[in-house]
């Protein structure tokens, strides 16, 4: 299976990488000095050149809708030339600030994301959405593991800061239906592999996780009974997936627990701190 991962040095894109390469021959994972996605006619002569079977495509910026949409646009033009594209959707695409539990992908296009990067995602879906074609979009809600930015993100950097020997924060609990990212590079094996019925699929373990649960088991990896500090009372919106639809094609899937994924991801950094910028977490 000829593969193309675009956004290759990203936190999904790269782990994706991992994943493929030691399975297949071909995978490609050009950075932006062999291949420009915003190049519309350098996409074009490395889409004809190369004629991948599958296309994953994770590069995005969090600075301009314009760039995000010409990536897409620019690889969506040469759809004859490839198998099959999957985009890495986002459960942002629903629109930030009118989340509901379990959200099912019929709930798409009632509300516009305002954002940069929920825009971005929503006009790309839009459009696998309306033409019938060799194009799928994967949405994935809390998404978490090795290469994220653990500066940002909830598991990450709490793993850093008691690795780093400081407490647990939290600014307020939230359920999320959080996916371990080695899980998702498997899942989006099997969905290339696949015959997808439709266009956009929740891509989540369907089951809601609080902070606050994920915040123990980070204190239980670490051994060391760190404070959990929770600066605001009571809960925020829940956001999470339905995915019914692509289990009733695909099958259960066997998800990584959390607590076995946050002892590897703990495991992870506790051997790669030296590398890290600690500053600020």
């Amino acid at each position: 299976m000829k593969t193309l991962i675009t956004g290759s040095t990203g936190f999904v894109g790269r782990n994706l990488k991992e994943y493929f390469q030691p399975r297949y021959e071909d995978v490609f994972c050009p950075k932006r000095a062999e291949l420009n996605l915003l190049d519309a006619e350098a996409v074009k002569l490395y889409m004809e050149k190369n004629a991948f079977d599958l296309v994953i495509h994770c590069g995005v910026t969090l600075l301009s809708v314009e760039e995000n949409l010409k990536m897409y646009f620019n690889l969506e033009r040469n759809s004859s030339a490839f198998g099959k594209m999957v985009c890495v959707g986002s459960g942002s695409e629903y629109g930030p600030g009118h989340y509901y539990p379990k959200m099912k992908e019929d709930y798409f296009g009632n509300h516009v994301p305002a954002d940069i990067y929920g825009f971005s995602k929503f006009v790309m879906a839009k459009d696998v959405e309306a033409v019938r074609r060799n194009i799928y979009n994967l949405r994935v809600f809390g998404i978490y593991g090795k290469y994220e930015n653990y500066k940002r993100r909830f598991i990450s950097n709490n793993i850093c800061r008691v690795l780093s020997g400081l407490n647990i924060s939290i600014k307020k609990n939230v359920g999320f239906d959080y996916l371990y990212v080695n899980d998702f590079c498997a899942i989006a094996e099997l969905f290339a592999k696949g015959s997808p019925l439709l266009r956009s699929y929740n891509v989540c373990a369907g089951q809601t996780v609080e902070l606050l649960q994920l915040a123990k088991l980070v204190q239980k990896a670490d051994g060391r009974e760190r404070p959990i500090i929770v600066k605001e009372e009571g809960m925020g919106t829940e956001y999470s997936g339905d995915n019914s639809l692509y289990t009733s094609e695909f099958g259960a899937f066997p998800y990584t627990t959390h607590e076995k994924a946050v002892e590897e991801l703990y495991g992870w950094y506790r051997d790669n701190l030296k590398d890290m910028d600690l500053n600020g977490i």
